[in-house]
């Protein structure tokens, strides 16, 4: 029974889904590579770089040749780097997004944001537990040092 196109296309992008991956063929766009050129570029251990090339060869994202002795490396189709062109372009319009949202969330922040600080409950907090602050301390309520539990 055949696979699923969209199987067949998660399984490409489970694939994708690896730094040293993506690493490989980052640098493959420029041109054919061998592996110790790559191993140059990306710091990862060569039997690492190698798993990673092997799953990138059986999956057909690149291809490898030999150049006399050396086995070198390259993308498979045009359409990889076409691939490569698009999830760089996609990140960089999520990016600006953000950017924009955060630049729009910085013109709605007053310079000084008063902060409403409630009336002291008794026993510290609305549950009537102590209050601590993010030094492990117990807040004072009325009557108290900050270091003395409520005795309430």
């Amino acid at each position: 029974m055949a696979v699923p196109l969209h199987q067949a296309k998660a399984e490409l992008f489970r694939t994708l889904g690896h730094p040293v991956r993506i690493r490989v063929l980052e640098l493959l766009l420029e041109e054919p590579k061998q592996v110790r050129e790559l191993l140059g570029e990306i710091e990862v251990e060569a039997s690492n770089l190698s798993q990673q090339l092997a799953v990138l060869r059986r999956s057909g994202i690149v291809s490898s040749y030999r150049e006399g002795a050396t086995v070198m490396y390259r993308l498979s189709t045009p359409d990889v780097a076409e691939l490569m062109g698009s999830a760089r372009r996609i990140l960089a319009s999520m990016l600006t997004s953000q950017e924009d949202l955060l630049a729009e969330l910085r013109t709605e922040m007053p310079t000084e944001t008063p902060v409403a600080i409630p009336d002291a409950m008794p026993g510290g907090t609305p549950g009537g537990e102590p209050a601590e602050t993010p030094g492990g301390t117990l807040a004072a309520t009325a009557g108290q040092t900050p270091t003395e539990p409520n005795r309430t």
